[in-house]
């Protein structure tokens, strides 16, 4: 019966469909009254309370079950979350896909939903048991980085006991995840995953036909999961922020530094450059819209940036990316590496102006 049971499992999880297994016990009045005074003694310990009542369930009822047979649910996507993963995995965000599914249906939902690339190994990790077999599956992960991972709940868990800074350092070669301190968000549709949903830096709940418990504990809401591309793909809001801030910064900056020189001047005496309204009209009405115009401003239309989501990875680059890029060694010694470019930025500011050398 249990080959039975675990081929019949197989074979629909294997179709991508979510299996549930329907069994029954039938108890005598005397069973149940010991079931009962167990189950009561247990649900009132105030240590180990959830372990203990877990047992008693486990001893009385979940043994010499009689089967009464096995049910395959197709749990259908909605529209365009194909094409939404894919969109994302091209924008560079790291994605985990968690179910409490057998591993079967795993690999069967990640191939039908595009996040395994074309032509990208799987590799399974499941029923493991012992040490030495985690260890073995760590060292071959290890040299095999291009390849989408697919483990169960008993081996993650003895992964995160056994070698738990060795398994996030490999799996972040793959994936991000929480323990790394990278920001983290969340995506669930169910009550099950509310508490995924809150213990993420950002939450985002989907409303669906299971209710609306992961939608109101979330940060964000959305009624469909292909809305998740124009929820992350908001490139002109960064490009436009990021500018904004700069030349806020460089704006105060400059009237700084005119004060502090003026002061200099002045034998640092206290006082004010620019005074009483002056100083406020700098700040708003004189310089105000110039900078806000920048929320306006556009390099190229929404469509455009939807079609091409590389162009979202431009905008994290920085002038520090050379400096990762020169000094990939020695990026630690960042005072020495900053000095020295301030010293030759300085040196080539004169050189550009010098006519007689």
């Amino acid at each position: 019966m249990t080959y039975w049971l675990d081929e019949e499992c197989g074979n629909m999880a294997r179709e991508g469909l979510g299996t549930l297994v329907v069994a029954r016990k039938r108890l005598s009045p005397t069973s149940y009254a010991s079931f009962k005074d167990a189950y009561r003694q247990a649900s009132i310990q105030l240590e180990n309370r959830n372990e203990a009542m877990a047992g008693v369930v486990q001893e009385y009822l979940e043994k010499d079950m009689e089967l009464l047979g096995l049910t395959g649910v197709e749990d259908k996507l909605q529209e365009d979350v194909k094409g939404t993963l894919e969109l994302l995995r091209n924008v560079g965000v790291k994605i985990w896909m968690l179910t409490g599914d057998k591993v079967e249906t795993a690999r069967c939902i990640a191939i039908s939903t595009k996040l395994v690339a074309r032509g990208q190994y799987i590799h399974e990790v499941a029923k493991m048991k012992t040490a030495e077999q985690i260890r073995d599956q760590l060292e071959f992960l290890q040299n095999k980085l291009d390849c989408c991972l697919v483990i169960d709940g008993d081996s993650l868990q003895l992964c995160l006991n056994l070698f738990k800074n060795e398994f996030i350092e490999i799996a972040t070669l793959k994936l991000c995840c929480r323990n790394t301190k990278k920001r983290v968000c969340c995506i669930g549709d169910g009550g099950n995953d509310v508490s995924m949903i809150q213990a993420s830096d950002v939450g985002i709940g989907i409303v669906g036909k299971e209710g609306k418990q992961a939608s109101l504990a979330a940060d964000f809401s959305v009624t469909r999961f292909s809305y998740l591309s124009k929820l992350w793909h908001r490139r002109n809001s960064f490009r436009r922020s990021a500018k904004l801030a700069q030349l806020v910064i460089h704006r105060g900056l400059i009237i700084s530094i005119m004060q502090a020189v003026f002061s200099a001047i002045f034998y640092f005496a206290p006082i004010a450059l620019y005074q009483g309204w002056l100083m406020v009209g700098y700040a708003t009405i004189y310089t105000m819209a110039p900078v806000f115009s920048l929320v306006l401003d556009r390099d190229v239309s929404e469509d455009l940036a939807m079609v091409y989501p590389e162009l979202y990875k431009e905008l994290t680059k920085a002038i520090m990316i050379m400096s990762l890029f020169l000094f990939e060694n020695e990026f630690l010694h960042i005072m020495s590496i900053s000095f020295t470019a301030l010293v030759l930025n300085e040196l080539i500011m004169v050189a550009l102006e010098i006519t007689t050398w």
